[in-house]
């Protein structure tokens, strides 16, 4: 098959891995909520799914060699022993696969250069994954739970973006999030900057530092932008990236002197 700037890039999103009941069955099993589906092919990329399994090198580049992007998707908790901290009472139980998969794919996406995409907990994995730390329970700093309403219930919160951010480039100085988080990053990873924070200074936004990652498109928001299919503007954001990285990667593949598709 020939690529073309026409053929649709290929999305990879990290899964759940945890009980779950479907019909007669209730068993363990690999899944993940359907509008996160619906927001990568609307956005004109192909998705597909990437269920934890055990972590190696081989296994994890195996993986990304077939991806022209990667979503680390919402979820459970990171557990705090990976970034040096004890458990707060209210802390999920540890998904510890979970975790070292999505830290794995994490490492090796920004070694080569794969754009990535952090939803909420996606965030907070990246955060961690370049040496950064969380705050375990928003209630106990800000005394209220608007981040976190319950009952699978978004809320809705007012963010402003950072001026000359990729996040702010796709989404104006200003936009209204969804959220659903009771953890937030506290200490930035290196090589990250803020590109967008809520009105009482909660980071709700993350991306490379162009200046240690010149080349990369790496963004991580803290709410849910797949709740709101009718605001596709990270997704094809994602998926414009997505492309010219395998633009990218055909031309080197082409021997010299051949001519491009």
């Amino acid at each position: 098959m020939i690529l073309t700037n026409a053929t649709p890039p290929v999305l990879g999103l990290s899964t759940y891995l945890q009980q779950a009941a479907s019909g007669v069955w209730n068993v363990p099993a690999s899944f993940l909520p359907a509008f996160y589906i619906n927001a990568v092919t609307m956005a004109g990329a192909i998705a597909t799914l990437l269920p934890p399994q055990p972590v190696s090198e081989v296994i994890v580049d195996r993986v990304l060699e077939g991806l022209d992007g990667l979503i680390i998707t919402g979820g459970r908790d990171v557990e705090p022993a990976n970034y040096g901290q004890t458990p707060h009472p209210t802390t999920d139980a540890p998904a510890r696969d979970r975790d070292a998969w999505e830290l794995a794919l994490v490492a090796a996406a920004l070694t080569r250069g794969l754009p990535l995409l952090g939803i909420c907990r996606g965030a907070q994995i990246l955060n961690t994954a370049l040496g950064g730390t969380l705050h375990q329970h928003l209630p106990d700093l800000l005394h209220h739970t608007r981040h976190q309403a319950g009952n699978a219930t978004f809320t809705t919160t007012s963010i402003t973006t950072t001026a000359r951010t990729k996040v702010a480039g796709m989404i104006g100085p200003s936009s209204e999030a969804q959220c659903y988080h009771h953890q937030a990053i506290a200490t930035v990873g290196k090589g990250l900057v803020v590109s967008a924070r809520d009105s009482e200074g909660v980071i709700e936004a993350v991306e490379a530092d162009p200046r240690l990652y010149p080349h990369h498109w790496v963004v991580a928001v803290q709410w849910h932008p797949e709740e709101r299919l009718d605001d596709l503007r990270l997704f094809a954001g994602l998926t414009e990236a997505a492309r010219s990285y395998r633009g990218a990667r055909v031309v080197q593949a082409q021997p010299p002197g051949s001519a491009s598709s």
